[in-house]
């Protein structure tokens, strides 16, 4: 099921089966038409909660479809707390692995926000966000994070 819910960052699109949450889309199509049913109330409850307190954290069932090192990734990227970054650099070497890896699992997940891949940073700045490295999604990046009460130059 899914529905787009309004937020402080425009419309978001949330992808849930059975109350579990699939998938949450940042920019969601709005001539995609699929919203099948109201949000369900944890669901809706817990995003609301997180706009309203940005130290909020997310306590909702998720189903994240990946392989198991990027399954890795989100799991140390949902251990970030609110208001603190990672870098790129810092998570590869916690996970064994390249920054370039990191970046890659961050672009993948599918719940951004509830996952926090925002607070993982550039070692010289802000990083991308969502494959991009400007843009809409950047500024969605930067938004999250002042919302968080970090700033990050450039």
């Amino acid at each position: 099921m899914a529905m787009t819910l309004d937020t402080p960052l425009g419309p978001i699109h949330l992808t849930w089966t059975d109350g579990v949450l699939v998938g949450v889309d940042l920019e969601p199509d709005s001539a995609a038409g699929d919203d099948t049913g109201p949000v369900p109330d944890v669901v809706a409850a817990e995003v609301r909660a997180y706009f309203a307190d940005p130290g909020h954290r997310f306590e909702l069932p998720l189903h994240l479809v990946g392989t198991p090192f990027q399954r890795r990734v989100w799991e140390a990227l949902a251990a970030i707390a609110p208001g603190q970054t990672r870098t790129y650099g810092d998570l590869a070497a916690e996970l064994g692995t390249s920054a370039r890896a990191v970046g890659g699992a961050c672009r993948a997940n599918p719940c951004p926000i509830v996952v926090p891949c925002h607070r993982v940073v550039g070692a010289t700045g802000l990083g991308g966000f969502a494959g991009d490295l400007s843009g809409h999604r950047v500024e969605v990046k930067r938004w999250l994070l002042r919302h968080e009460g970090v700033e990050i130059p450039g």
